[in-house]
């Protein structure tokens, strides 16, 4: 039973780490493909994106889903919905100026749909008390 419990936890951390490293490959390869570094500029939100949990949330995601509210909380909230949405824009933006092309747009747009499941996935298996 014991080595079950353990397997199913290794599978699902491999898993996200898979698809984590998916989403960055995506990352470089928007860049790489059409010669264009511009599409970087939304890795650095992948940064940005958590930072809002550690520094206000303790490390944990379970302030993001409750009803509590408070100053730093509502800071908190507000700060990774507009990393997020900032997370969508960018790409969008770049590409309505012309820096980059609609293709890597596309696979920009995808690594950032990739790298949510994983955000998501990862909060399912902490809610889970095996872990």
């Amino acid at each position: 039973m014991y080595w079950d419990v353990q397997m199913v936890l290794f599978t699902v951390l491999a898993g996200l780490a898979f698809m984590f490293s998916a989403s960055i490959l995506l990352q470089i390869l928007a860049c790489v493909i059409y010669g264009n570094w511009w599409p970087m500029l939304s890795a650095l939100m992948y940064v940005v994106v958590p930072m809002p949990c550690l520094f206000f949330g303790g490390g944990s995601t379970q302030f993001l889903i409750s009803r509590d509210g408070g100053g730093w909380i509502d800071a908190a909230k507000f700060l990774t919905g507009a990393s997020s949405v900032g997370s969508i824009a960018i790409p969008l933006i770049l590409r309505h100026a012309h820096l980059i092309e609609t293709g890597a747009m596309l696979i920009e747009l995808v690594s950032f749909f990739i790298f949510v499941c994983t955000v998501l996935c990862f909060h399912q298996a902490n809610l889970d008390d095996d872990w």
